[in-house]
């Protein structure tokens, strides 16, 4: 005898997953074979010693991209730090340490879009469809959520005080115990 009502699934309950966690993987894989691929061809076309010298320089150099954005990066922190001022974006430096990253990758695709992001009309043009859409998504989250997580740091007591606490954990239970670490401000 059922009635109408039935109880859910524990698949029922399931949040269902996002279209990145589901595509990721398949893109990776796909990326990996065509970077296999396309070195193989070249390999065939140019020679081995050449694949090798090509994957090399590629390292090379992108590890010099990123020794140098880094080093601009902290140029630009030690400077707002002087002046007072909050740190800027940092002019691209990013970007950059992300093209040297996919220079240092193995293959051609890579080396390929590392390129691209060495170039400043690409990072201004990236830069600026990063920060809209992390703006968007910031806005469009929901209380309880990352982007309420950021207006909660923001906000201060109007007379400046700093209320101690400490971290108290409830079990299955309902029983608290303590947290044993220091307090975060002294």
């Amino acid at each position: 005898m059922t009635t109408g009502a039935q109880t859910p699934t524990p698949l029922d309950t399931r949040p269902r997953r996002s279209r990145l966690r589901t595509f990721l993987p398949l893109g990776l894989a796909v990326w990996l074979v065509l970077e296999i691929w396309l070195l193989t061809v070249v390999a065939g076309a140019a020679g081995g010693f050449t694949v090798f010298l090509l994957l090399l320089a590629g390292f090379l150099l992108g590890s010099v991209v990123i020794k140098r954005a880094g080093r601009r990066a902290f140029r630009n922190l030690n400077e707002a730090l002087q002046r007072g001022t909050p740190p800027s974006s940092g002019g691209g430096s990013g970007l950059m340490m992300l093209g040297g990253l996919l220079l240092m990758i193995p293959g051609p695709v890579s080396d390929g879009l590392g390129l691209l992001l060495l170039l400043p009309p690409v990072q201004k043009a990236v830069g600026r469809y990063t920060e809209r859409t992390v703006d968007r998504k910031l806005r469009a989250a929901g209380p309880g959520s990352l982007g309420d997580a950021f207006q909660q740091a923001r906000m201060h007591r109007p007379d400046g005080k700093v209320v101690q606490g400490e971290v108290i954990s409830r079990d299955e239970r309902g029983e608290g115990r303590q947290d044993r670490r220091p307090p975060l401000t002294q």
